[in-house]
């Protein structure tokens, strides 16, 4: 969705609460007060209930049945990241096998998500790349894809390299990576990772970062470059998720695609639960393929405070949300 219009006066205000809330999310000691503290712990749970399907494996599974009798694909992440323990990093990899294989047994059209920092990427590289393989695995065996999400700009060449890594050295055909396109670097990224045949998933970008190295979250620049990298990518043919919540853009790029009559089997709409919803059944309703991202477990902090900084306004949703039940 289009972030909403405020009186000129308030912009200032209102940009500097979304850019106080980006950096609150990638506060480590600040994620382990609220996620762990026995009085602020439930209250993060009740703000986290709109955006966050449960907390279980089971809980994943039930919703992405739910959205897949809306008529849509589903995909599922359970959420963390940062892990610096190997001991947990392999116990946090057995709730992906256990996801994977949940999926199977219910034989659902449903991807699996997930940070390489999870999976142990920060411990070593070397075990975050054979975590990830573990799980891409487990899902090219019940012919599932398995997508890599993006974390922040420091750690992005050691993501694109175990990427690379996986399709190179396993043929794991089925293994997607996202890409964000308010980063400077994305223009000379993307036609690398397109040389690789995994999907790819456009998002705008959700981390705070400085102006050299990535656009602003609302400024004209980033609205163009998604724009751009999009319809670069749908031209192609590579097989891409346009993941936006941004009416304009999906208003735009369902007109080019409906101009360039393209094959659907190639691209996807991509919207995350408590967003957007209502848009992405009205692109399903139209005939666009359309997938719906469920996340999962306690480890919400980063997401969901990202999820409303996207919107500040979603603060007002959150206090309403507070005092619900």
């Amino acid at each position: 969705m289009s972030a909403p219009t405020f009186p000129s006066e308030w912009q200032p205000l209102v940009d500097q609460a979304a850019t106080t809330l980006r950096a609150l999310a990638l506060d480590e000691t600040a994620k382990e007060k609220f996620c762990n503290d026995p009085l602020l712990r439930p209250f993060m749970h009740k703000v986290s209930q709109r955006y966050v399907a449960g907390q279980t494996v089971a809980d994943a599974l039930q919703r992405a049945e739910q959205i897949i009798a809306r008529g849509h694909a589903a995909s599922a992440e359970y959420m963390g990241e940062s892990v610096r323990d190997e001991a947990f990093a392999m116990a946090e990899t057995e709730v992906f096998m256990d996801l994977v294989r949940g999926i199977g047994q219910r034989n659902l059209n449903c991807s699996i998500s997930f940070d390489l920092s999870h999976v142990g990427s920060l411990v070593d590289s070397e075990l975050g790349y054979r975590n990830a393989r573990r799980i891409a695995l487990a899902a090219a065996e019940i012919n599932r894809e398995v997508m890599i999400s993006m974390e922040g700009a420091d750690r992005a060449d050691d993501i694109y390299a175990i990427y690379a890594r996986l399709h190179q050295e396993d043929d794991l055909r089925n293994v997607g990576i996202t890409v964000p396109a308010k980063r400077h670097r994305t223009a000379q990224d993307l036609p690398a990772l397109m040389k690789i045949p995994g999907r790819i998933r456009l998002v705008k970008g959700a981390f705070l970062e400085p102006e050299g190295v990535a656009y602003s979250r609302n400024s004209p620049e980033l609205a163009s470059a998604y724009r751009h990298y999009a319809k670069e990518l749908l031209l192609s043919g590579h097989k891409c998720s346009i993941a936006t919540h941004d009416r304009g853009i999906q208003a735009d790029i369902g007109a080019l695609i409906l101009e360039e009559r393209l094959d659907p089997r190639w691209y996807e709409f991509e919207s995350l639960i408590g967003l957007g919803g209502e848009q992405l059944d009205a692109l399903q309703a139209r005939g666009f393929p359309t997938r719906e991202y469920a996340v999962f477990g306690a480890e919400h902090f980063l997401y969901v405070l990202n999820r409303i900084a996207e919107e500040p306004v979603r603060v007002y949703q959150a206090i309403v949300d507070l005092n619900a039940g």
